[in-house]
């Protein structure tokens, strides 16, 4: 059974049906069931089209169609709805035949977001489906269907968790089903990939200080427990999901913690499950957890019992891999992919836990990271189109995408942060250099220039004490910015009431050079001359901006890392300012210890800077380093995965926040494209790495979009050797000054050192 895409029928015939009783909708529900009876004739060519308000798990004749989990995905559904289209031939019957379909809860009616919100999108759950069999007609949702909500599911919400009841599963209380008019309007066909099951790890039960009984599953992941048991029936488990243990070695959901969440049930990531008698066999169909950890409450015994953790996120083909001379560098890359894929859930989201959203400014950092580690277009694809949707008339892109609040006048206000809603050229454009494909640029124009448009008019307003520079209606000092968002030592709350009081200039007119320089490039790619040159002049008037607002006499005079970071990376520097600027932001790394103290948007542009600029030595440094704030801290601590903040886990054991964010995974972008120097950029294949002793070694295989690029270094004797493959003509530049061009094939390279 395959997922089409781009597909649905010529004519619906099909009607929206609510399972519902209308007298039930004041409270939550149980998941309903709804089946239909039908007759077929033997088909060479079956499909069905399905879709509904809430999640569907559908099966034909008893067997589960599709294997896309939490389908029809994430989304603004009143604006754009999924319709799949499943591949069926096999599982028709000539005769007799039966369709049933049992719906949750999902982003539509249950707990959403950063404020876990329900019922977002509608109180109601509804089914939407067609079954074709060589052209015709042979089932559609209608009157004629039966539900019940007296089913084994008996709540179920992405966020709560899931409470099942294993003596249920023989179907009652049977009715009718209410045809509802939600209208067509906002159908669309399937265009990105499923959401599916991966890899599984079975857990291991311990006894925790406390006395809790605790499975270790030895990842953290975005997924759902899969509990095998013999039992009584009426005995139960129950099951809390959670990252880590305490500081005394216990189960603990503190750090995902949701503060006034709380007051309505937090973030329980509870299943409750009831058994049957004998063999029960069970995993949720409607909720999804971060977790590595789980504790078991139970009266059955367990000397059968197993428990695996199944990991779940969207159908994507690890691309790249690397290894090199240390396992813990080795580990970072590994907590780079966790992170990812526990985060690109059908879009990409900041954490699986808390918020669940699909915050624009982590897209944007490290979507050109994303791009090497599994074939994520699909995804990244969609989540834009989600972005336009939630674009406003007046141009501005809001910080998460799709919208999951309520829109209230503070959330409506606190909207349009640069290095946010850049996303939407950022993102773009890392598709485009690593795929080579124009169509994403076409797609995106639009919601680019209109976002640029919208920071044009808000560069025309400046608060007085920037009135005197000369390019004043190109500097962005109003409107919400995060600033350089979690910098280490610094405090989030107050350095945002600090940007909304005084602007953020630095970054929020960097960021309207770097959309408007960019935008430049790709309006020449599609086309567009004069476009080109009015985005060109643009660029040109903001870097000016920039440099009257935020250099002295062409220097950077500040303590923090990220204010050489930026404009180092994003090209407002000129001639001799570039390497002094390198060279003082390489004294402030060495004064800090060797440590880091940039924060959200400019870290993963540190190593390359630095290495790119003569101090490759202190990038290397600041990769190795295992003191807090530094990468491999959080791999000293055993972390599996990438987390929000450099302490997420403090030398005293305390946890806090998120421990599953891949933002800061973006330094392994870096491996690739700094330490073993593969760059594909605009079709034009570049090999520079940058080799350091301290690794020892460092391999990089990319299987990208024209072929699979191989890249490997090693310090052997008095030699330094190296190792390429490349699947189109290539550009190689080593580090003692040799350059050449190369054709398709293998190519071995020795320097003395």
């Amino acid at each position: 059974m395959s997922l089409l895409q781009n597909k649905l029928p010529a004519v619906w015939q099909a009607k929206w049906i609510d399972p519902e009783k209308a007298h039930d909708k004041a409270e939550r529900q149980p998941a309903s069931v709804l089946r239909r009876r039908f007759t077929a004739e033997k088909a060479e060519n079956a499909i069905l089209y399905i879709t509904c308000h809430g999640l569907y798990e559908a099966r034909l004749n008893g067997q589960r169609v599709g294997d896309f989990v939490l389908a029809p995905g994430a989304g603004d559904y009143r604006k754009r709805l999924t319709v799949q289209a499943y591949e069926v031939t096999a599982l028709l019957r000539e005769g007799e035949n039966e369709l049933s379909v049992t719906l949750g809860d999902g982003w539509y009616r249950g707990n959403n977001g950063i404020d876990g919100l329900n019922c977002l999108f509608g109180s109601d759950l509804a089914l939407l489906c067609q079954l074709e069999a060589d052209g015709r007609v042979v089932l559609a949702s209608d009157e004629r269907f039966e539900a019940s909500q007296n089913g084994p599911v008996r709540l179920n919400d992405l966020e709560l968790g899931e409470s099942y009841d294993a003596r249920l599963e023989k179907i009652d209380g049977w009715h009718g089903v209410t045809v509802r008019d939600f209208g067509m309007n906002n159908l669309a066909p399937t265009e990105s990939v499923p959401i599916v099951e991966a890899e599984r790890f079975p857990g291991k039960l311990f006894t925790a200080p406390n006395g809790e009984t605790v499975i270790d599953f030895g990842q953290n992941l975005a997924g759902y427990t899969e509990l095998r048991l013999t039992a009584k029936a009426g005995q139960r488990l129950t099951l809390w999901h959670g990252e880590t243990l305490d500081e005394n070695g216990n189960f603990t959901q503190k750090n995902f913690d949701p503060g006034e969440r709380n007051k309505n049930g937090g973030i329980p990531q509870r299943v409750d499950y009831i058994c049957k008698e004998g063999l029960n066999v069970y995993k949720p169909s409607f909720s999804i957890f971060g977790f590595r950890y789980a504790k078991l409450e139970t009266d059955a015994k367990l000397d059968d019992a197993s428990f695996t953790a199944v990991a779940v996120y969207s159908r994507m083909a690890q691309t790249g891999f690397f290894s090199c001379g240390r396992e813990d560098v080795n580990r970072l890359f590994e907590n780079s992919l966790w992170s990812m894929r526990s985060n690109f859930c059908d879009i990409p989201t900041d954490c699986p836990t808390r918020e669940r959203a699909g915050w624009t400014g982590d897209a944007g950092a490290f979507a050109p990271t994303a791009v090497y580690l599994m074939d994520c277009y699909s995804v990244l694809r969609k989540w834009l189109g989600e972005c336009r949707l939630a674009q406003g008339e007046d141009g501005l892109v809001r910080n998460i995408a799709p919208v999951n609040d309520a829109g209230g006048m503070i959330s409506n206000m606190l909207q349009g942060s640069a290095g946010w809603g850049d996303a939407c050229v950022l993102v773009p454009w890392a598709l485009y250099e690593a795929y080579g494909k124009t169509e994403i640029l076409e797609e995106n124009y639009d919601m680019m220039c209109r976002w640029l448009a919208f920071c044009e008019k808000r560069a025309q307003k400046t608060r007085p004490h920037n009135l005197l520079n000369p390019w004043h209606k190109y500097l962005v000092d109003e409107g919400f910015h995060f600033g350089e968002w979690c910098q280490p030592d610094v405090d989030n709350m107050d350095a945002m009431k600090k940007t909304m009081m005084f602007g953020s200039p630095e970054v929020a007119t960097a960021y309207y050079f770097r959309s408007a320089s960019l935008l430049a490039r790709i309006a020449r790619i599609l086309g567009k001359p004069e476009d080109a040159l009015r985005f060109a002049s643009i660029a040109e008037n903001a870097r000016k901006a920039y440099r009257h607002a935020c250099l002295k006499k062409g220097e950077i005079r500040s303590e923090r890392q990220c204010e050489y970071v930026r404009p180092l990376a994003f090209g407002l520097l000129e001639g001799e300012e570039v390497q002094a600027a390198a060279d003082a932001l390489n004294e402030l790394v060495v004064k800090n210890a060797y440590h880091l103290n940039t924060g959200f948007l400019s870290t993963p542009d540190l190593c390359p800077v630095l290495a790119e600029n003569g101090h490759a030595d202190t990038a290397y440094r600041l990769l190795l380093q295992t003191d807090c704030p530094s990468w491999l801290y959080a791999v000293k601590k055993g972390a599996t995965t990438i987390w929000e903040t450099w302490d997420g886990v403090r030398e005293d054991g305390t946890v806090h926040d998120s421990l599953n964010h891949y933002s800061y995974g973006a330094v392994s972008g870096w491996l690739f494209r700094g330490v073993c120097g593969i760059r594909l950029e605009e079709g034009r294949l570049r090999l520079r790495p940058c080799p350091n002793k301290a690794l020892g070694f460092a391999k990089a295989e990319w299987r990208s979009p024209v072929g699979t690029i191989r890249s490997a270094w090693e310090y052997h004797d008095d030699k330094l050797i190296f190792d390429f493959t490349v699947p189109v003509p290539a550009s190689i530049e080593l580090p003692d000054g040799t350059t050449c061009e190369v054709k398709e094939g293998e190519h071995r390279y020795e320097v003395l050192l």
